[in-house]
Parts: C-alpha cells; sequence; structure tokens
C-alpha cells in the first residue's frame, strides 16, 4: 500500500554517500538480536557476525546495517539487547568509532526514529560491574534511506529496509509490534508463525518483491533492502532487486557486498575443513557483477519477462 509513494519520500530525504573503485561496503540486515532468551533467533549466529564484523573492520569495509539490527519489539529495553550480545556490540563500537557504520532503522527497531530515543539507549551505557557510564555509539544518527551515488558516473543505488509500503509493518506497526511482543513471541518457541511475516508468509513475500521490482522498473535505480529475510541476486537480464537476506538462518548469515565498483551476495557459516575442525568462512555466492552493468542502457533495452509481472520472475 502507497509503496512508491513510501519509497520516492526515503529516496528524496536520504543520506547520500559518493562510492568510486576504491570503496568497500558490506550490507547486512534483520540480525533481530535480542536478550539471549529461547525466543532469540539470533543467538545461534552470534559467534558467526562476530568474525564477519571483525574481518570487515579489519579489511576496511563500511558497514551498512540494512535496518532490524535490534529486535525492539520483542525485547523493547535495549539494555539487555546490549548485555546479551556484548561481543558483537564492541565491534560494532570500533566500526561506529572509525566511522566505518552506517544504521538504517527497519519496521522492528523504528524507535530509531526518535533522535531522543537513540541518545537515551544507544550513546552511552551503565557497567553494572564498574558502576561507572561508558560510550557506545555516541553521536549515531540512524536513517531510512541511503543513496550511494557512482563519483564519475552518477549512477545510483537505493538503500532501504523494505518493510515501506508493507501496511501490517509499516501503516499498522504498533498493532503488529504488540501481538509480537504478546502473543506471536511466545507461539513462536512451539512452532507457530506469525502470518503478518514476509520471511513467514510466501505469499506476501513475493507480494513485496513484485511490488519493488516495479518501482525499479519506473525510476530505474538499483534497490538494496532486507525485510522478507530471503536473499536475492538477480539473474541475467532481471531488474536490479538486491536483497541481503538475514542473520538468523540456521544454515548462516547471507549479505551483499560492493568491492570497487561491483556488486556480489556473500555468506558467512560453519564449516568443517579436511582434518574436522570446525571454521568460520567467507563465501562468494553470486557475482561479482559491475554496477555500470544496471546503467541507463539497461533499463533502455530491458523487456519484462511477462505481461503483468505477477509472477515470481518478473
Amino acid at each position: 500500500m502507497f509503496t512508491d509513494e513510501k519509497l520516492m519520500k526515503a529516496y528524496k530525504n536520504a543520506k547520500v554517500e559518493y562510492f568510486d573503485h576504491n570503496s568497500r561496503y558490506i550490507f547486512f540486515s534483520d540480525c533481530h538480536r535480542g536478550d539471549d532468551s529461547v525466543s532469540d533467533e539470533f543467538s545461534r549466529n552470534q559467534n558467526i557476525l562476530l568474525r564477519a564484523l571483525e574481518y570487515y573492520f579489519e579489511n576496511d569495509y563500511v558497514y551498512v546495517e540494512v535496518g532490524d539490527g535490534d529486535e525492539l519489539w520483542e525485547y523493547p529495553k535495549f539494555k539487555h539487547i546490549r548485555l546479551a550480545h556484548s561481543d558483537v556490540f564492541s565491534v560494532l563500537k570500533k566500526l561506529h568509532d572509525n566511522k566505518k557504520m552506517i544504521m538504517l532503522y527497519g519496521n522492528h527497531n523504528i524507535y530509531l526514529k526518535n533522535k531522543d530515543y537513540v541518545k537515551k539507549n544507544f550513546y552511552k551505557f551503565y557497567d553494572d560491574y564498574t558502576q561507572d557510564i561508558h560510550d557506545l555509539f555516541v553521536g549515531l544518527k540512524p536513517i531510512e534511506a541511503l543513496v550511494l551515488k557512482n563519483r564519475s558516473s552518477g549512477q545510483e543505488i537505493l538503500i532501504v529496509h523494505g518493510h515501506q509500503g508493507d501496511l501490517m509493518n509499516d501503516q499498522l506497526w504498533v498493532i503488529n509490534m504488540f501481538l509480537l511482543r504478546y502473543f506471536w513471541r511466545f507461539m513462536h518457541v512451539v512452532g507457530f508463525q506469525n502470518p503478518s511475516s514476509p520471511a513467514r508468509n510466501h505469499f506476501k513475500r513475493h507480494k513485496i518483491e513484485r511490488t519493488y521490482k516495479k518501482w525499479i522498473l519506473k525510476h530505474k535505480r538499483m534497490l538494496i533492502c532486507g525485510h522478507t529475510h530471503r536473499q536475492k541476486f538477480p539473474k541475467s537480464q532481471e531488474l536490479p532487486y538486491f536483497n541481503t537476506g538475514c542473520c538468523i538462518h540456521s544454515k548462516g548469515i547471507t549479505g551483499i557486498e560492493i568491492v570497487g565498483e561491483q556488486i556480489m551476495m556473500v555468506d558467512w557459516r560453519v564449516k568443517a575443513d579436511p582434518d574436522g575442525v570446525l571454521q568460520i568462512e567467507r563465501h562468494i555466492m553470486r557475482g561479482p557483477e559491475p554496477i555500470e552493468k544496471f546503467n541507463d542502457n539497461f533499463f533502455a533495452d530491458y523487456e519484462l519477462p511477462c505481461k503483468n509481472m505477477e509472477e515470481d520472475d518478473c
């Protein structure tokens, strides 16, 4: 509902960053960091994300968290999330202090729209052991959208979480939040899934993806988002719709990298070496592809594979 208007509003108000052949970005979304309780789906992958973040920090990437980093719908007190995953936040702090972190908010951490909330909860924290106040993300300014613009060609990539225009997760998010916090959170533990979540509802997921592809075709811009939890890297001749996937799958975490002027999809997972030693490894799943491939000429020559964009491959 109103997806085109919502995305255009986000685009017009987006933070603009310029990239070139020296740039490096990693996009992760939907970590849904919780309080390490039985309903915290991120817990099983916290060590994988920790190793990935260390790798990207060591290799001078800019870390872009594309919404829903913290599960603030289920766990309203951020201090419990920070305590549960303090190792992850220590690396995020290093990225932030070195101006290598950009945080977007999604529907599950939409509280980050509120500057006072961010200042109160994310700037500093109280350490119960030392009984002292420590800096965390001082000066953090979460945003709804980011536009990456090629310094030489002017080609643009819009990055948003992906909930924009999704009725239950955008306009009616307050209702959905209370249902999740006081009902579906406990139902998840025994195997029932929230039908309003595109991550669990295949029909809803495909509907969102079709809507976003229509926006891409209409406005002739690349799009990177999350929200649906389904990773996506376009096949040959498909529209440039990229989805990071999420960080709560049982097999590991997935993300989108931009290195220089090329884009690729990666995953991080635990694998055994020939001696049976478990290691956390990065693997390139798709790409790399030149970003220039999706320029104005691509859209000028593009032909729809179907008539009404109602099929999954459109």
